[in-house]
């Protein structure tokens, strides 16, 4: 016998939530033709100080769980998941926004298709009314989710889901607020959950949305690339660090064509240009480092294999870390050998303070050297300390 839960979390909602609530006890029938034995039907009353606990608890097949007070509403949808009883668990909102009547299709995705998260995607062809402003925000974290995690995500924030309850344990732990649903979409692509999106259509509610397009859409932003980093770090600082290094090669191109076309002095565009590359350079370098050495961090918590490379597969054959240490003196003797050349060329012409730009640029080439030297170290003792359990493992093993 399969129980699908749905969970409904209630703020102040006495005006929606009567209604919601008789539909998706109207779609039994339906859920029936699809595999779904029993519906049973969790309303989590998050600390509301109007009608709403009593409507919901007058009501024939709803179950009312109360929150004294306001705790949010991520944290109404997990009190909702512990109450839970069926194997598949399932929520929408009680602003009547989401439509109920497409749960049996989202369920027949888990139960036929092997899916283990499916999610109700607004942003799929299916009629929807999402505000112009929501849809570009919803594009942006989308997009974000989809290069973070290397997998094509539509709708990371769409509030219904249905998904198997045995998925909690890998995508746990999640916000007590409105960014529950996109850090959810954030854990499970990382997780390698096999999430499925179906299109459905939406109605915007009717009166004032609890959404706040810029306050609650900073926190999805931050909330996603927050947890990202607990997974993947070189995806996220690796990138930052790239385009970093990316703006100090432009500005290298940028003088080398100068020089070649006769220019000889930089006027105060072209000083400001240089301290820009210099500085870019310096933390896109620092930023790449520190990326790849996080992730031996990340293993060492989470007992799974480094990951490697910024587009979900790994760059190199081997990974560019271990290759930090040859770049690093490479990097710190060109920019020695280029400081002694300068000051040498100097002293001899009496004219140093013409080569201020070669002896920063050396200065730079044996900072960042070190820096690299430096990561070299810190990520090869990191990966003996990821390796080591498995390692005496092994060596214990008696054939």
């Amino acid at each position: 016998m399969t129980t699908l839960s749905v969970v409904i979390p209630a703020y102040n909602e006495e005006d929606g939530i009567e209604d919601i609530a008789q539909r998706v006890l109207d779609v039994r029938p339906a859920l029936t033709k699809v595999g779904v034995d029993r519906l049973e039907l969790l309303v989590v009353n998050d600390g509301s100080r109007d009608r709403t606990a009593e409507i919901a608890g007058r009501m024939d097949g709803v179950t009312l769980v109360n929150h004294p007070t306001n705790k949010g509403y991520g944290a109404a949808l997990k009190t909702g998941f512990g109450k839970a009883q069926g194997e598949l668990i399932a929520f929408l909102d009680a602003d009547g926004t989401y439509p109920p009547e497409y749960f049996p299709q989202l369920c027949q995705e888990v139960l036929q298709n092997g899916a283990q998260l499916v999610v109700g995607s607004r942003r799929s062809g299916a009629e929807s009314h999402m505000p112009p402003m929501r849809r570009l925000g919803n594009f942006i974290w989308s997009n974000l989710v989809t290069v973070l995690g290397g997998q094509r995500v539509i709708d990371p924030a769409s509030g219904m889901r249905v998904f198997r309850r045995e998925i909690l344990e890998q995508i746990y732990p999640l916000p007590d607020g409105l960014n529950l649903t996109p850090v959810m979409s954030t854990r499970a692509v990382h997780e390698g959950v096999r999430m499925k999106e179906l299109p459905i259509p939406y109605s915007e509610r009717l009166g004032r949305s609890k959404l706040s397009v810029v306050r609650d859409g900073s926190i999805f932003l931050q909330s996603m690339v927050w947890t990202a980093l607990t997974y993947n770090p070189v995806k996220i600082l690796g990138l930052v660090g790239a385009g970093g290094i990316g703006i100090a090669g432009l500005v290298l191109l940028g003088l080398i064509i100068a020089r070649l076309s006769g220019v000889t002095e930089l006027g105060p565009w072209g000083v400001a240009a240089v301290f820009t590359a210099l500085v870019a350079a310096v933390i896109g370098v620092n930023l790449f480092a520190l990326g790849t050495t996080f992730n031996y961090l990340v293993t060492l918590f989470v007992k799974r294999p480094i990951r490697q490379g910024l587009f979900g597969r790994p760059m190199f054959k081997q990974p560019l870390e271990r290759q930090f240490g040859w770049m690093g003196g490479v990097s710190f003797f060109l920019g020695l050998l280029v400081a002694i050349i300068s000051l040498v060329i100097g002293i001899g012409a009496d004219d140093i303070a013409r080569l201020w730009l070669y002896l920063l640029g050396g200065a730079m080439l044996s900072l960042v050297g070190v820096q690299l030297i430096v990561y070299w170290i810190l990520s090869r003792v990191l990966e003996e300390l990821s390796q080591r359990e498995a390692i005496t493992q092994e060596s214990l093993q008696v054939d």
